[in-house]
């Protein structure tokens, strides 16, 4: 049986998915045949109700078309509060929002940073303000929705996440020893969740130069999801060609990772070294 992720009874997205089942009910149609009307799956229009999708334009508009805004209802307009919301960039909210959330394995790879979902506040708020242009309001709105999505480890029904990082990160000076301490301790804490595994890669690893990237492995069958960084936008596909050269660059790269016990040392000793 699937488990739904806790979700924000007052997100713009509940609140779509609770809309859309209500019409579709009083309207005694089934979910497949809003599906044929969406052009999507039986199984995308229960996560569109579940709210563990995140709904398109096209389901947005198509849907005022078939329930004609019945009940004052906008499936647009709350499409635009969905996209609006704060906290990061647009393109990145189809992966914290709707694959991070439902995946069942993430397994992650950074070559210059503490990944996102073990980072510290002090952490990441440090990297947020050194961004172009960055505004003391937007460095907050993305260090809270970088909190929001560790949220996932929190479940009772968390993912296995599987953490690589090169180990220069370790000595790579993000906002000064305190903060440097805070983090590496944070890594030791979430190291010790069951469900957590993490291993510094050797900095010998060529074939981790070119980025970092995440891959979720998802229920029911659905393709393989990646997100590969790049300076300006990143990209999320589940496209097999390219999702199956991102986890074959993966397994690549663990080839030159340390053993975890091996890897939870290393992080241990260099804490100690941020005095």
């Amino acid at each position: 049986m699937d488990v739904v992720p806790s979700l924000d009874p007052g997100s713009p997205r509940v609140r779509f998915g609770a809309e859309m089942r209500r019409l579709r009910e009083a309207a005694q149609l089934s979910q497949a045949a809003v599906a044929s009307r969406l052009g999507c799956t039986q199984t995308q229009v229960s996560r569109l109700e579940k709210a563990t999708r995140t709904p398109s334009r096209s389901d947005a508009e198509r849907l005022d078309r078939l329930f004609g805004e019945a009940g004052g209802v906008s499936f647009t307009r709350l499409y635009q509060r969905i996209i609006a919301q704060p906290g990061g960039p647009v393109w990145f909210r189809s992966w914290a929002e709707e694959i991070e959330p439902t995946a069942r394995v993430i397994r992650s790879w950074d070559p210059l940073l503490i990944p996102g979902l073990l980072q510290t506040e002090s952490y990441a708020r440090h990297i947020f303000t050194l961004e172009p242009r960055a505004t003391p309001e937007a460095v907050e709105e993305r260090v809270e929705a970088r909190m929001r999505r560790q949220r996932i480890l929190d479940r009772d029904d968390p993912p296995l996440v599987l953490v690589l990082f090169d180990a220069g990160v370790l000595r790579r000076r993000v906002g000064g020893p305190e903060v440097m301490r805070e983090q590496l301790d944070r890594v030791l804490e979430v190291a010790r969740h069951p469900s957590v595994s993490i291993q510094v890669v050797d900095p010998e690893c060529l074939p981790g130069l070119a980025g970092a990237f995440m891959i979720a492995e998802l229920p029911d069958g659905q393709p393989l999801t990646v997100h590969a960084d790049s300076p300006a936008q990143g990209h999320v596909t589940a496209d097999r060609e390219h999702a199956a050269a991102i986890q074959e660059r993966y397994e690549a790269i663990r080839l030159w990772a340390y053993p975890e016990r091996v890897s939870l040392r290393m992080v241990e000793e260099v804490r100690r070294e941020w005095t």
